[in-house]
């Protein structure tokens, strides 16, 4: 099923943009992977808050109102396959690339804190995206892992707090992306990149979630795509469905994913990477767009109503 929404171009010229937040005010924050900051919308003008050395990748407002970045260490090199086409090379991680980190942005001052960073002891490889739990007290974030011409270093799910009390690993995943709370709170959203699949985790407490019996296979299979299509970062819908940026060399979009019948429908966006998705406004209905190789922010109206978030600002 193909969806239709006008999408309108409200910024270009972004260095691969991710991680969209709207705001309280109208405004929307986002970060952008190449460009190494976090910046705003607001009327029709991007201003920066804050330069963030590595690779911000996602974020999320935390409840003291600081916006809380994944960092993937500067992971990615980008090619341009054609020209305004630009897509993380294929090489493996760059030469740059150090390790993940889960940041902290006072969106007054523009000020950048380390909430986490990597240890021996739990190594961060790309933290991708993130999403803030109020009925336990913390936050989930997804770490992609890493991808080589040949391997991958499998990624996990994390579980972490404000206050820095010590990381939860939750489980392994290939290459988990997108993560969102359904709206009674109990179940997990994940998307697995290469796979084109989504997950649903049943959770049982603080970072903990139901076990299954096959490795590999963290929850439920909510739905695989068919052909070649990589899922991305996820936004929650308040009817239970989710929301997911889908890269396709094909023609990337947004694909929903019914959460009861695993049935999808398809909203085409002019950019193979789509990445990710935010809604906001005063009944939950518009929606931003990062269309990250074309380096362009879009503006819908979405036909339901999206999952207000657990924290705003």
């Amino acid at each position: 099923m193909t969806l239709t929404v006008e999408l309108k171009p409200v910024a270009g010229n972004l260095g691969f943009p991710e991680g969209p937040v709207a705001m309280n005010d109208g405004s929307v924050i986002f970060v952008e992977i190449e460009g190494k900051s976090l910046s705003r919308w607001k009327d029709g003008a991007v201003t920066p808050i804050a330069h963030i050395p590595g690779g911000p990748n996602g974020t999320a407002i935390g409840p003291d109102g600081a916006a809380y970045i994944c960092n993937n260490g500067g992971v990615y090199d980008f090619d341009e396959i054609q020209k305004g086409v630009r897509i993380p090379s294929s090489k493996g991680p760059s030469d740059d690339y150090t390790s993940g980190a889960i940041e902290r942005v006072d969106l007054a001052t523009g000020a950048v804190t380390t909430l986490y960073k990597s240890t021996p002891d739990m190594p961060l490889l790309t933290p991708d995206d993130i999403v803030f739990d109020k009925k336990r007290g913390g936050f989930w974030f997804t770490d992609t892992g890493l991808q080589y011409p040949d391997h991958i270093q499998k990624g996990g799910l994390y579980f972490g707090t404000i206050d820095g009390a010590p990381l939860k690993k939750v489980c392994t995943i290939t290459t988990p992306n997108g993560v969102g709370l359904s709206p009674d709170g109990d179940t997990l959203y994940v998307s697995d990149t290469i796979f084109g699949r989504l997950w649903a985790l049943a959770i049982t407490g603080p970072g903990e979630v139901a076990k299954t019996i096959l490795p590999d296979m963290p929850g439920k299979a909510v739905q695989t795509l068919s052909g070649f299509h990589w899922v991305d970062s996820l936004k929650v819908l308040a009817d239970g469905n989710v929301c997911v940026g889908t890269i396709s060399m094909e023609g990337g979009g947004i694909t929903t994913f019914d959460t009861k019948t695993g049935e999808t429908s398809e909203l085409k966006v002019q950019d193979p990477f789509t990445t990710n998705l935010c809604f906001g406004g005063p009944e939950m209905q518009d929606v931003w767009i990062t269309a990250s190789s074309t380096g362009v922010l879009y503006h819908g109206t979405w036909p339901t109503k999206g999952l207000p978030l657990d924290y705003t600002a």
